[in-house]
């Protein structure tokens, strides 16, 4: 079991409160993503659950048992840090071995564990390697051994892949979403990138100043954020946002529209508008462009689609695809 419930958690630094008085439940076997900008929180919630920094009000359970006053290590979580925090004199097999010698198990016990870890992690072949041998990724991946082999109620990873090049992050994405589908553990992992969030969370829960702005699935957030802060932060590129006359016309202080839901055309469209830059990705090709009365808009396109810097566009937003949020950025 790995259940997780927060009741009324808050937490204080002196004067400045930086998690005001918060609720969420996280059940057994979900991947659990926190994701917003630098500064909202995110990673002292996940210390918080930790038993890394104390509450400074509300109840933390793990599985129905409260926890909030007991020590880290006796709340059966295992934690990956951004930094892999190996000793370097020891060999992986030694790296992944070592909180099970620190808890005196069995050399037989620690063996199997140690063998099964690495099997799953694809390690089976450098046991004997030093970390100074391995890769970034490979580095990353003795150090989820480590928390694998301790059979953690749940896994807590602080953005573990800001140290790898991008192509690195891209594949450690997908096998940490293997490694849940292996493991069937719940996981709970913080990063500022939305890519990663939507691409791996069974659950997605939006962070702001330390407040919840929206809890979700990844395709629930981004088909109905419920404010304009969760509708500017998912998706990429980021949702177009218009006010004045054009949003009045929707009966909306602000009107959204994602960039791959708005048609563009060379000959007729809803808004005339010129091509400025044009962000050319392979099969995707990101254009901005000044529109008259509507703004600075970005749309998506076909890679094919051709056109150059100071060209005419018409650009209509596609019919149901309108996000509209009164003055207060909350959607209507």
């Amino acid at each position: 079991m790995g259940s997780i419930r927060l009741e009324n958690v808050s937490k204080s630094f002196g004067e400045a409160t930086v998690i005001p008085s918060l609720d969420l439940d996280i059940e057994d076997g979900e991947f659990v993503v926190f994701v917003g900008p630098s500064g909202c929180g995110k990673s002292t919630l996940l210390r918080l659950i930790a038993g890394l920094e104390d509450v400074s009000g509300g109840r933390i359970l793990i599985d129905g048992n409260e926890v909030t006053d007991t020590p880290p290590a006796k709340r059966r979580l295992a934690m990956v840090f951004q930094s892999y925090a190996l000793y370097p004199h020891m060999s992986v097999r030694g790296n992944i071995a070592f909180p099970l010698k620190m808890a005196g198990e069995d050399k037989a016990v620690i063996d199997k564990k140690v063998g099964d870890a690495a099997r799953v992690l694809n390690l089976t072949d450098y046991l004997d390697r030093k970390p100074r041998q391995l890769s970034g990724g490979q580095r990353q991946r003795v150090a989820i051994g480590r928390a694998i082999v301790r059979e953690p109620t749940a896994f807590l990873f602080d953005e573990p892949l800001s140290n790898l090049d991008a192509a690195l992050r891209v594949n450690m994405r997908l096998e940490i979403s293997e490694l849940h589908q292996q493991l069937a553990t719940t996981m709970i992992y913080v990063t500022h990138d939305q890519v990663e969030a939507m691409t791996m969370a069974d659950k997605i829960v939006v962070l702001n100043a330390g407040r919840i702005e929206q809890v979700g699935s990844p395709l629930e957030l981004y088909r109905n954020p419920k404010n304009l802060f969760v509708a500017g932060f998912i998706g990429s590129p980021k949702m177009n946002f218009i006010n004045g006359a054009t949003a009045k016309g929707h009966d909306a202080a602000t009107i959204g529209v994602r960039p791959e839901h708005i048609a563009l055309s060379t000959s007729e469209g809803l808004w005339k508008g010129t091509v400025g830059v044009a962000e050319h990705l392979g099969s995707d090709t990101f254009l901005h462009i000044s529109t008259e009365g509507v703004g600075n808009v970005t749309a998506r396109v076909g890679g094919e689609f051709s056109v150059r810097h100071g060209d005419t566009v018409y650009l209509t937003p596609e019919d149901g695809k309108i996000h509209r949020f009164d003055a207060d950025g909350k959607a209507l």
